[in-house]
């Protein structure tokens, strides 16, 4: 018997690359969240590109993910 997938890992599989979603994900010490573009999503990972880089989030230690809307518009300089 093979376990359910989880409903964020569902999502990161189904949504189109290009979606801007939020991931929270479990790292060394606790949890982190990559906001972002998605850029693919496979059997064992999922791809954000963020402002920084592109983070390479393993599905298993995914624990919440969802979309997002667009960034507001950035205010200008003074």
């Amino acid at each position: 018997m093979s376990l359910p997938v989880p409903a964020p890992v569902r999502f990161l599989s189904s949504a189109a690359p290009g979606t801007r979603v939020v991931v929270r994900y479990r790292i060394e010490g606790g949890l982190t969240d990559a906001l972002g573009h998605l850029l693919a999503c496979d059997a064992g990972s999922c791809t954000v590109r963020t402002r920084q880089a592109d983070v390479v989030i393993p599905l298993g230690g995914v624990v919440a993910a969802k979309e997002v809307p667009p960034a507001p518009p950035r205010r200008p300089g003074r």
